[in-house]
């Protein structure tokens, strides 16, 4: 697509949709829309003239307010960020209203693009049947990114349709309901309202995104829908509910909720669904059947009483219509009735795939009170003094557990009921609803059999086979190079490989982008993640285990996101690739997947990714040793010069008190504590990755994007390597997508606005360090991939953010002016602290991908 196409499509538009909030009818509104620009053009000559955030606000006020209170000024501060903020959800509406004129919906990346691709090289079979094991699951989480409460999200919705339709009377009233709708939570979203709010993309879009894909893939492949025994190519994986990481809100009780509520839905799309089609099938020995699926999923919805318990119970149902069509009448509406079909089959009384989260050392809690209250404190002390190994065999050989009321712990006594939420959910939901349980920060073996001996204890013997994948999450830098070694030993132990062969022989193991970055830096963390798959799919491959990568990505490139579709389509054949499996969170949910448009185009490019990989093995795509060389003596570099910065004496005091890092617990837009722990003091290690990475974007510094890259390609050049630099950028699909992704984080930052800490006695060293790395990583990213401006080679996005960055300027600046003023004045200001918390919101919304 060409740039002209997104300034006819986005950038004028927004010009004239704009101009209409000058005449919405609330009071002070036309005053601030006509002083914004002002205060906009102010912000930008006094940046270029190099002054401080306190010296553009101070002189916007001399020159337009001199004879206004300081309460005044203050106000219109406070109103010139929530237009912004409304000018932000114009502008995301206006993008989604052209998504399909400024992306190629069939083009590179399709299904449509793949089916010729392979079809034109005499892949097709091939394709097939790698499409009959292949699957994507992309799991929806809780985590609090999403700044946009329901009301303001579903404004946005139907903003875009009236923009579509060039409705302009429409698009006024729709401002004018902006312009009165609160962008802010008043109370945190319990996890309940989290699950009920991200329950609603799965009914208005990946309910019609995904058969949509799979009906067209396989109409394509001429595959007939009935035959079709792999309806999981495509599922949404669900946290909220299920998540217990550092959430204490997160209960046994919550679980089963959720998967009710899920259940719920997913009927109500169902019957929904019948109604439409028994219109069509009005023919004997088929319609009584329909009326007989009609009912029963009103009896089951609004009745409560349950006459379909199984997806096979309705399947069966569906199945005699079926047969009846083709034996009595020629199959006709044939083609609807198995699109509905595959929809049962794809989403069955689950609707999403839950799983339970919870923390290693939570774990170790729970087995120390259970063995004190099952054998006393000296036989605890005794187990203390165990090796691993010894553990390991001690905790196998117990044969129960004192009930959960003997514990004095109630968090231990909730963590027992979680394993009885999980056979409650798969006897409602059946087993596809709750599956699998994620151990974050698992360190050892140890912590993966604590944790399969409990739940094969809790699900009881009569259960012979336990119905319970256990994957293991590792995150930081250390325990990603351990964790070969780690899943060798689990591996071996008999106990759990004979739990394995029952699951299929499949192990599933998450890895965190999030956590590694925040550990080891940006490319550290990516390579130490790229070289884990390829050791765990080696170590998998060796003991017959088919492994399932799980990545726990965020939305900035920072945590692992960016363009996703490269880094999947770059894996060599190093990495097993039976699965893609991502997790997607707050704004980039609604962003690439909010609409049907977007959500299709999205899954599509993930699914081709993978299948791609497959299909076409390609040496951009397999690193060579001198590659690897390369990107490991990178990594060394980037990773000790990341320490550093990160072993600061100022690193600590400057999250904590210069940036809004402390706000993020204010924002009430998740059920989740700002940090892991009761500590008052804050530590770098119980530090939550989004708030963490969120701060860094409210400076507009974004450190965990790119610190490292810069000071590892200066490395190369004085070393004279930089010449196999541009080679590697040139030949390797994976380092121009590490790199590329780096470049995104960069367009975001703008020191200027945080340049006034040079001169502040506290910070100005320290903020010279992060500066010259910026400057650094600049110049070198340029020179390596050859461009002579950043993202040079994605105009659109480069365009896109260049205009978000334009409209959110005002509120970036009165955000510093805020946090400027405060560390001047040595002293903590109500007013203005409320000035910050109140502009975190455009500064994330704007960026879509920041936290």
């Amino acid at each position: 697509m060409s740039i002209n196409t997104y300034q006819t499509e986005v950038a004028k538009r927004f010009t004239i949709y704009n101009s209409l909030f000058l005449d919405l009818p609330f009071s002070d509104i036309h005053r601030t829309g006509t002083l914004l620009p002002i205060l906009s053009s102010k912000c930008h000559e006094g940046f270029e003239k190099d002054k401080t955030p306190k010296e553009i606000i101070q002189g916007f006020f001399d020159e337009m307010m001199a004879q206004n209170s300081d309460q005044d000024k203050h106000d219109l501060l406070f109103r010139m960020v929530q237009y912004v903020e409304r000018q932000v959800v114009l502008f995301d509406s206006i993008e989604d209203a052209a998504f399909e004129k400024i992306h190629d919906l069939k083009g590179k990346g399709s299904v449509a693009a793949l089916i010729a691709r392979a079809g034109n090289d005499g892949k097709r079979e091939a394709l097939i049947e790698k499409l009959k094991t292949f699957s994507v699951r992309l799991t929806l989480t809780a985590h609090p990114t999403q700044f946009y409460p329901g009301s303001v999200l579903g404004i946005i919705t139907d903003l875009e349709t009236a923009i579509r339709n060039n409705d302009l009377g429409n698009i006024d009233l729709l401002l004018q309901q902006l312009g009165k709708t609160a962008f802010i939570n008043k109370e945190k979203p319990s996890p309940l309202d989290e699950a009920v709010s991200l329950i609603w993309f799965l009914v208005n879009v990946f309910y019609q995104s995904i058969p949509d894909i799979l009906i067209r893939l396989l109409r394509s492949l001429d595959v007939p829908l009935h035959e079709w025994d792999n309806p999981g190519l495509l599922k949404v994986g669900f946290w909220p509910g299920g998540d217990r990481d550092g959430n204490p809100f997160v209960t046994h009780d919550i679980t089963v909720k959720v998967a009710e509520r899920l259940q719920k839905w997913i009927l109500r799309c169902y019957y929904r669904d019948v109604r439409k089609l028994r219109r069509r099938l009005t023919f004997k020995n088929v319609e009584p059947v329909m009326i007989k699926v009609e009912n029963g999923l009103f009896s089951s919805l609004f009745e409560n009483q349950g006459y379909y318990n199984s997806k096979e119970e309705l399947l069966a149902d569906l199945m005699e219509a079926r047969q009846g069509l083709i034996d009595l009448h020629d199959g006709l509406f044939l083609d609807q009735l198995d699109e509905f079909i595959l929809k049962v089959k794809i989403f069955g009384f689950h609707f999403a795939y839950m799983d339970v989260r919870q923390d290693s050392r939570k774990h170790d809690g729970l087995w120390d009170e259970l063995i004190e209250v099952k054998s006393g404190k000296p036989e605890l002390d005794k187990y203390h003094d165990l090796s691993e190994e010894e553990k390991v065999k001690y905790l196998l050989e117990i044969e129960g557990l004192p009930d959960q009321s003997e514990l004095k712990d109630e968090f231990h006594q909730e963590m027992m009921k979680s394993f009885d939420a999980v056979k409650t959910v798969q006897q409602s939901n059946g087993e596809e609803g709750l599956h699998r349980y994620i151990i974050s920060n698992c360190q050892s073996v140890l912590h993966i059999l604590e944790v399969f001996q409990l739940s094969k204890l809790r699900f009881g013997k009569e259960i012979e086979n336990l119905p319970l994948d256990i994957v293991p999450l590792f995150e930081t830098i250390d325990d990603l190079a351990a964790a070969p070694d780690i899943m060798r030993q689990l591996y071996e132990n008999e106990h759990y490989r004979k739990h394995l062969k029952n699951r299929k022989s499949k192990q599933s193991i998450m890895l965190g982008f999030s956590d590694g970055t925040k550990d080891g830096g940006y490319i550290r963390a990516n390579w130490s993640i790229l070289r884990a798959k390829e050791e765990l799919t080696k170590v998998s491959r060796e003991y017959d285990v088919s492994v399932v990568f799980f990545d726990g990505r965020g939305g900035p490139p920072a945590r692992g996101g960016g363009n996703m579709n490269n880094f999947y389509a770059s894996l060599g054949e190093k990495v097993e690739n039976a699965e893609i499996q991502v997790t997607i969170q707050g704004q980039t949910i609604s962003a690439n997947y909010g609409k049907q448009v977007s959500c299709t185009y999205n899954l599509e490019q993930l699914l081709c990714a993978g299948l791609e990989n497959e299909l076409y093995p390609s040496s951009d795509k397999n690193l060579s040793e001198e590659q690897r060389k390369l990107i490991d003596k990178m990594a060394e570099t980037s990773y000790q010069f990341y320490k550093d910065f990160k072993n600061h004496p100022k690193f600590v005091p400057y999250l904590e008190h210069v940036t809004p890092l402390k706000f993020f617990g204010q924002v009430n837009i998740g059920s989740r504590p700002l940090k892991r722990g009761k500590d008052s003091g804050l530590k770098f290690e119980d530090l939550r990755a989004i708030p963490f990475v969120g701060s860094w974007a409210q400076m507009k510094q974004n450190i965990p994007g790119f610190f490292g890259v810069g000071a590892a390609l200066s490395k190369l050049k004085d070393e004279g390597d930089f010449e196999e630099a541009k080679k590697l950028y040139k030949d390797s699909l994976f380092f121009r997508s590490l790199l590329g992704n780096s470049m995104q984080s960069l367009a975001k930052s703008f020191y200027k606005a945080t340049a006034y800490l040079k001169d502040n006695d506290d910070y100005a060293e320290f903020w010279k360090l992060m500066f010259e790395e910026y400057q650094r990583s600049i110049d070198m990213l340029l020179d390596v991939s050859g461009m002579d401006t950043l993202l040079q080679d994605n105009l659109t996005s480069k365009e896109s953010i260049a205009i978000r960055e334009k409209i959110v300027l005002p509120v970036i600046t009165i955000q510093q002016y805020a946090i400027q003023s405060m560390l001047e004045s040595g002293k903590e200001d109500r007013n203005l602290q409320m000035l910050i918390l109140r502009t975190m919101f455009a500064i994330i919304n704007a960026a879509r991908n920041a936290a």
